[in-house]
């Protein structure tokens, strides 16, 4: 199976072949995310998944990441495509034998903080921030970008005034005076920076380990008894990116945006913030090589220490399986 193959099939010629019924599966159940356009789209719509599996695939839409952990609890969903990392943190400390089997997105510029312009701090004069009042959303990935970029500038929290509050009221307030710095993620991060400047970039968080990610998940068991099915289905994912990636194709954008109930426009602007790793660069120690594994982690104490969750897992290693992934890389 080559990866021309692939790519012909996300334009609409599917060139795959070959059944993953192995398992005696005859359908395949996947959720996903309306209004948050991805490349997998243009290929769920040209049926390169259901060509390449042999089998139908039924896509079922969620509105939160929460939501798919419950379905897949109950046995109604096989496989969540860029369920978020904070909700999968939580269902998995409390017990749901869950698995990430790829990154689906990295989107760290479109999660950061956001420093008040008549301050003019920036990366090089953050220690200033000593003393000032923040508003952070608790007990989420912004939460957690904001102590990690704290501590890499040597900024020490407990001088600083932590305000609670949810990003578009973190905008509201900044944009008043009200507040120094503050906190948060998409349309409301937007309106952040109409008042202030970032610190740091989403290239240079990443390589300092903030990471702000969404991934595909399964139920353990399901990867165990199904390895083949959710290679095959990441192998499909995984040049679709690639074909997104090599040059953002207006075919591909049409596919995407009518699929997620978007505007052209609208899902040329959401997509102009994501980044989509390849197979090689998501099983390296940035990602499934260490560093999401460390990250969950992370993630896991800033919710129990805002009393969130009640425990972390002592590791999130069990919860990371690349063996499909890695085979999907050979297909």
């Amino acid at each position: 199976m080559t990866k021309s193959k692939l790519l012909t099939a996300v334009a609409g010629i599917a060139m795959l072949a070959g059944s993953a019924n192995a398992a005696g599966h005859g359908e395949l159940n996947v959720a996903y995310f309306l209004e948050w356009p991805m490349p997998f789209q243009a290929a769920k719509v040209s049926g390169a998944y259901d060509e390449a599996l042999g089998m139908k695939v039924n896509w079922v839409a969620f509105d939160t990441g929460t939501a798919m952990s419950a379905a897949m609890a109950s046995g109604d969903i096989d496989i969540s495509v860029s369920q978020g990392v904070p909700p999968f943190v939580v269902a998995t400390s409390a017990g749901q034998d869950l698995q990430i089997v790829d990154v689906a997105v990295s989107y760290a510029d479109n999660d950061n903080c956001v420093v008040r312009s008549d301050l003019e701090i920036d990366a090089g004069s953050a220690g200033e921030l000593a003393g000032k009042k923040v508003a952070v959303p608790l007990g989420t990935a912004a939460h957690y970008g904001f102590l990690k970029q704290m501590e890499h500038f040597g900024v020490d929290i407990s001088s600083m005034e932590i305000v609670d509050m949810a990003p578009a009221e973190g905008a509201a307030a900044l944009a008043q005076g009200s507040l120094d710095m503050a906190c948060g993620w998409g349309g409301a991060l937007k309106r952040m920076k109409e008042s202030g400047n970032i610190l740091l970039t989403g290239a240079e968080k990443v390589d300092l380990g903030i990471l702000v990610f969404d991934v595909t998940t399964a139920p353990a068991s399901f990867v165990a008894e199904n390895g083949d099915i959710v290679a095959k289905f990441l192998a499909v994912t995984a040049d679709a990116n690639a074909a997104w990636n090599a040059s953002q194709p207006d075919f591909m954008l049409n596919m995407i945006a009518k699929d997620a109930g978007m505007s052209v426009e609208d899902a040329a602007g959401s997509l102009a913030t994501f980044e989509f790793p390849s197979v090689e660069a998501q099983l390296s120690p940035t990602w499934l090589g260490g560093g999401a594994q460390g990250f969950m982690k992370g993630v896991a104490q800033v919710f129990v220490d805002a009393g969130s969750i009640p425990s972390a897992n002592e590791s999130y290693e069990g919860n990371v399986e690349t063996g499909p992934l890695m085979a999907a890389g050979d297909m």
